[in-house]
């Protein structure tokens, strides 16, 4: 028997002191106990460090599968019992907490759709207050990081465990390539605000196509994510649920061995010629900045002329092909539609806000 964790050792112990990358593979949901033990036997050899699968399933929609409950515990920890593989769920309330205490399940994580509420997040604190189990909080379904902080810090007042965040994308309108878009800002942000924490990243969630899971993977791991949670099932198209982004456990095991897992910490060779390539980036972003002003300078300008003509400052004609041409030149100089777009946006944004400044301005009286 493959022992990932000596399960006579603490917990919280084992998994602080795993390396780069923390592996975190199981199905989507626990849809009976054979498949449970089945997908769990066969990630057995992938070196995983912890097995998940969802006991409670919060649906967008009702009549769908909204996962087996309570009585899916015991599934896991026959899976735990067969493999030694510590063994986690997701959890929204009291309720679920308690269970899971009582099951002995090792890890919890709290799902996107709780950490938007902080009275569920002090709910499932409060739960766990003079426990020891870790825990791992996904990022709230949209792009709050004071958020997502916060959920994280409620839960460190409360238990003495390890505290992590798992980055699972974000809903965002007219999203196309991804489930859910990266926005690897918001992940770089939180490592700043909270340089000690620790980041795993769901490919599963942000791509929601199994193809795409190697990029997103490969970009987490070239970011310095700590790890990785991948839904795997021994029949992904079977699947009672997000069956397009499960993959195999042995599929799992080939996309993990492909990845390239470079040192977060490494002290180059040759500092110098690192540090002459970096003088000559911050070269650039200081002139970046003074074109934007002189942008912005052109801007107030043009906020004067609407104002002397009676133009209202949103001209949608302008804005409409301001996106296209520039949408063009970025895809032709081999820049990322993404972030194009989000440029673009906040220039605009910036650029009514200075023309609206000339727009308040009030007329010297004339005495």
């Amino acid at each position: 028997m493959v022992t990932n964790n000596p399960l006579g050792a603490p917990l919280d112990t084992f998994i602080t002191g795993v390396q780069r990358p923390f592996l975190i593979s199981g199905p989507c949901s626990a849809e009976s106990e054979q498949q449970v033990v089945e997908t769990a036997c066969a990630l057995q050899n992938s070196g995983i460090h912890l097995f998940r699968a969802g006991v409670w399933k919060p649906r967008t929609r009702p009549n769908t599968f909204e996962g087996r409950g309570e009585p899916a515990l015991d599934w896991l920890m026959t899976a735990r019992r067969e493999t030694g593989i510590p063994v986690s769920t997701e959890v929204a309330n009291t309720q679920h907490v308690e269970a899971c205490l009582h099951a002995g399940i090792d890890v919890l994580w709290i799902g996107a759709r709780t950490t938007v509420s902080p009275f569920a997040v002090q709910e499932i604190a409060t739960a766990l207050e003079g426990t020891n189990v870790p825990v791992l909080v996904k990022n709230p379904m949209h792009a709050d990081l004071p958020l997502w902080m916060g959920a994280i810090e409620r839960v460190q007042k409360a238990t003495g465990a390890p505290v992590w965040a798992i980055h699972r994308g974000f809903s965002r309108y007219g999203q196309k390539e991804y489930r859910n878009a990266p926005m690897w800002e918001m992940a770089i942000a939180l490592q700043t605000a909270m340089p000690d924490l620790r980041i795993i990243c769901d490919p599963s969630h942000i791509a929601g196509k199994r193809e795409l899971l190697e990029q997103v993977a490969q970009k987490a791991m070239d970011l310095g994510m700590h790890g990785l949670m991948m839904e795997s099932h021994c029949q992904p198209e079977a699947a009672m649920s997000d069956a397009e982004q499960q993959v195999t456990p042995a599929q799992f095991e080939a996309l993990i061995q492909g990845l390239t897992i470079r040192n977060a910490h490494i002290v180059p060779a040759d500092p110098a010629n690192l540090g002459a390539l970096r003088l000559q980036m911050d070269s650039i972003d200081e002139q970046v900045i003074e074109l934007l002003q002189a942008r912005m300078n052109l801007a107030r300008e043009i906020g004067k002329y609407k104002k002397n003509h009676g133009m209202t400052i949103l001209q949608m004609r302008r804005w409409k092909e301001v996106f296209k041409t520039r949408g063009a030149w970025a895809e032709a100089a081999g820049l990322g539609p993404e972030f194009i777009e989000t440029y673009l946006e906040q220039v605009h944004k910036e650029s009514i806000r200075v023309q609206n400044d000339e727009m308040s301005q009030k007329k010297p009286d004339n005495k």
